[in-house]
């Protein structure tokens, strides 16, 4: 944001997120907006991406675009090509961009990985999950530990940078399980890191089987434990624990690499509070200060794109009070906070009016440190964190 005549104007997006909704088969914990198995689908969707796309009227450059999913290496490499020609035309990319592409590791063969490097994809987001064959199978994953590994390779090969997703407290896993998982993740030496605790979502299978007594829930305080053990382990390990969830390799100054660290520079967009574009069934995008969601259903969104219809399924816009909290929030989830005097060149707001009473409570409680200057979650506000959110919002 910048000042205009006193006013917090709202900078043009500088990203653009593609929602690919394909997989193999859905994972019992997955929530995500994907349809299993229908490559029927797959031509439609490329048609309504481009008249959803074409609705922009003018190209909009950006600095980093992500290709998510569903499994966006589901597609044949003459369909990534076809989707990415759609892409760049109306999100052409800046000089020193990143663009990411998440992938199954079960996916990533020699042509996949020249695919990808050929387009100019700078980095793999791989779902690996765990590196315990076992646990893979509970996760329903349709890859081994053998396929991250030689994902892995092959992404470096083609030099893309590797960033490595983990899941911990699976039913009836132990804090050395998940120890191992860790320990194996870094002898690949991954760009970056994401940790995440098993959800059990309403409406996936993993919610009916807890429901049913089949998977038990990892208790409370081990899972405490597993999370403490990432945060312990990866900044052994010279990672940088810069987000709630999310480690990034510290990097040496010469490696023509950019940024020292290996961020995600995409995600960071979402977690400083800035817009991006965003196109694809379930897909939301931030723009001059408008929050649109598309429609979920995979078929629904291409139905109404090829007959000419909105995609959009929820539109919501937010005051300026409405951000700045939502601003508040998205960089609480940094590790470094935000600063009163920055928050306020940023939205146009004070801080201390809109949270005092929050604020101080969880100073108090000790999961909020404030210098002054800069707020930030302490190291026990991170294993609470989701539940300071809606007092802030």
């Amino acid at each position: 944001m910048s000042k205009l005549n006193g006013m917090t104007a709202i900078m043009p997006p500088r990203a653009a997120y593609i929602h690919v909704p394909f997989c193999r088969h859905r994972c019992g914990y997955c929530n995500f907006t994907l349809v299993a198995g229908r490559r029927d689908l797959v031509g439609n969707y490329l048609r309504a991406i481009e008249l959803e796309l074409s609705q922009l009227a003018t190209p909009r450059e950006v600095d980093t675009l992500y290709f998510g999913g569903g499994t966006p290496t589901y597609l044949a490499p003459i369909q990534l090509r076809a989707l990415t020609a759609v892409v760049l035309r109306w999100h052409p990319l800046a000089d020193g961009y990143e663009w990411t592409v998440e992938a199954n590791p079960a996916d990533v063969d020699d042509a996949m990985a020249e695919t990808l490097a050929a387009l100019g994809v700078t980095r793999l987001s791989l779902g690996g999950q765990s590196f315990r064959d076992a646990k893979l199978r509970l996760l329903e994953r349709d890859h081994r530990a053998a396929d991250v590994e030689r994902a892995v390779a092959l992404a470096r090969r083609a030099g893309m940078a590797v960033a490595l997703d983990l899941i911990f407290a699976t039913p009836d896993e132990s804090l050395d399980e998940w120890a191992a998982d860790l320990e194996a993740a870094l002898v690949l030496e991954p760009d970056h890191v994401s940790a995440y605790g098993l959800t059990f979502e309403r409406g996936t299978a993993y919610w009916g089987r807890r429901l049913r007594g089949e998977l038990v829930e990892v208790d409370e305080s081990l899972q405490r434990d597993m999370y403490a053990l990432a945060i312990d382990q990866l900044t052994a390990a010279r990672f940088e624990h810069y987000e709630v969830s999310n480690f990034a390799r510290r990097r040496s100054a010469d490696d023509g690499r950019g940024d020292a660290y290996g961020r995600s520079r995409h995600n960071q967009t979402y977690w400083s509070g800035d817009g991006y574009f965003a196109a694809g069934p379930g897909a939301a995008r931030y723009v001059d200060g408008v929050r649109e969601t598309n429609h979920r259903s995979t078929t629904t969104y291409i139905k109404r794109v090829l007959a000419g219809q909105s995609p959009v399924a929820e539109r919501e816009q937010l005051n300026a009070e409405a951000r700045a909290r939502e601003f508040l929030v998205f960089r609480l989830r940094r590790i470094e906070g935000v600063a009163r005097r920055e928050f306020t060149e940023r939205t146009g707001q004070e801080l201390d009016p809109l949270i005092a009473a929050p604020l101080a409570k969880f100073v108090g409680l000790g999961i909020l440190a404030d210098d002054g200057d800069r707020i930030q979650l302490t190291r026990e506000g991170l294993f609470v964190s989701d539940a300071l959110w809606p007092e802030m919002l």
